[in-house]
């Protein structure tokens, strides 16, 4: 147990820079105003699509 741990936090360590460098990278990618509406349009269409349903009842 103790091997895993510390191979996990080994791993945390040495993964760290890379994993915080590819996130910075997407979401300044994501940043871009066409794609924040995109992505919020294909999150927000169940919710939508359910609210409009009930108005139609």
């Amino acid at each position: 147990m103790k091997t895993i741990l510390f191979g996990a936090v080994l791993a945390m360590l040495l993964l760290w820079t890379p994993a915080l460098s590819l996130t910075a990278d997407t979401v300044s990618t994501l940043a871009q105003p066409a794609i924040l509406a995109f992505v919020l349009g294909v999150l927000s269409r169940p919710a939508i699509a359910r609210r409009v349903r009930r108005w139609a009842r």
